[in-house]
């Protein structure tokens, strides 16, 4: 009779144990973004998820002293059991039994489980562990002090050891990962890329550069002025005065026809210092989040691009740093130069003013825009050179031959698969 009660408290301990393992597992891989959505919908087990998982280090000790203690009283019992009917030959058998019993049914089984569905296992047992915890935590606290003095001793600083992916890394990686998986499109992919993209790049990477600006001259006849804007597709033009480098204003379309309503359509007496606004500059070094953020607190939609030294570099639009999120933005009133053609040989004819994030999203690329932002550019900082025509170069996966070339820009280049 001892014997059955003995074996019973052996598979007692082997299930116990199953209880740890399984929770360990599930615990630490369930999604902290759904336990924390569920836990702002009144969920009481997601909160005790959430409890249990600011202080981890606390949480796996707890579970392992549990999972331990079960596992070593278990051995020992299976022992003395197999002792009393094999003698001394009965610790073999005890080892053999307890290792089969352990290896399936309290650790292969119980973690196969709680891994394929870990976040409805651990809402399961969040409110037994989180009760299991108060009662051992101190215990594992102390086990844990011991273990970092003991890794200080070697040179292992556990507090020093910072994540290797920041936040914004991981969930890049995760919508990655979702997209290989085929349950986020490669639009979405983009979107959520863009939007975490704003922190990294600075305007200059998307900026309308001064020499494909559309300005007015401001001392111009105001007829030819009134004309200019409003044939222009652009409902904001900047002004300039004496030379292209000196903007006085920026113009709306809508205050122009404003303007034009007061005189009754008389362009001669139309001033466009009276209608402009004044310009805004910027340090080309500001990121887009800065940047959108600076652009909602103003209520304004552009800016004028500035390098170091005051010198105008280009313009920046909101419109340009949501198309960073959402892609083109496209009217009625937008030129379509699009830059980028299919040929039926399989190559890519690109114009050099194409932007590489502009190209990489269209064709699902990865060429690096962190030296350069036009692929003219990317092409000129790797060859170390100005190419000249029927030039060809071969990196990043690409062969890029140069089709045309006016001075010493690159305007035209056919890209290749290798």
């Amino acid at each position: 009779m001892e014997i059955w009660i003995v074996a019973g408290t052996v598979l007692v301990l082997v299930v116990l144990s199953a209880f740890f393992s399984g929770s360990e597992t599930a615990l630490t891989a369930t999604s902290r973004a759904r336990m924390h959505h569920l836990e702002g919908q009144g969920d009481k087990r997601a909160e005790s998820v959430n409890r249990l998982l600011t202080r981890q280090d606390r949480l796996i000790g707890a579970l392992l002293i549990g999972n331990n203690l079960v596992n070593i009283l278990g051995s020992a019992l299976a022992t003395s059991m197999f002792l009393a009917l094999f003698g001394q030959s009965g610790v073999a058998y005890a080892t053999i039994a307890m290792t089969v019993l352990l290896v399936i049914f309290a650790e292969v089984l119980p973690k196969s489980w709680a891994i394929s569905n870990p976040d409805r296992f651990a809402l399961f047992v969040a409110p037994v562990i989180r009760r299991f915890v108060v009662v051992v935590g101190p215990l594992s606290s102390l086990v844990n002090g011991i273990v970092r003095r003991i890794l200080k001793v070697f040179g292992v600083d556990l507090a020093d050891n910072a994540p290797l992916l920041s936040a914004q890394e991981e969930i890049r990686g995760a919508v990655e990962v979702l997209h290989k998986e085929g349950s986020v499109v490669k639009e979405e992919r983009d979107r959520l890329g863009g939007l975490l993209d704003l922190a990294e790049l600075e305007v200059s990477d998307i900026m309308v550069h001064r020499t494909n600006m559309k300005m007015v001259n401001a001392d111009q006849e105001p007829a030819a002025i009134v004309a200019e804007i409003l044939d222009s597709p652009y409902t904001r033009m900047p002004v300039w005065r004496g030379e292209t480098d000196n903007i006085v204003g920026i113009v709306h379309a809508k205050d122009m026809l404003r303007a034009l309503y007061a005189v009754n359509n008389d362009a001669s007496k139309i001033d466009i210092m009276k209608v402009a606004n004044k310009p805004w500059f910027v340090p080309d070094t500001t990121t887009l989040r800065d940047q959108l953020d600076a652009f909602l607190r103003r209520k304004a939609h552009v800016a004028v691009v500035v390098d170091e030294y005051g010198e105008v570099e280009g313009l920046v639009t909101l419109e340009d740093i949501i198309e960073e999120i959402v892609g083109d933005i496209a009217d009625e009133h937008d030129v379509d130069v699009q830059g980028v053609r299919q040929e039926a040989d399989g190559s890519i004819v690109v114009d050099g003013s194409v932007p590489i994030r502009d190209l990489n999203r269209a064709l699902d690329w990865d060429l690096p825009d962190e030296e350069a932002t036009t692929i003219a550019g990317l092409v000129i900082h790797e060859a170390q050179t100005i190419p000249a025509e029927k030039q060809a170069f071969t990196f990043h996966n690409k062969r890029f031959i140069v089709m045309k070339r006016q001075k010493n820009r690159i305007t035209k280049l056919r890209i290749r698969p290798v």
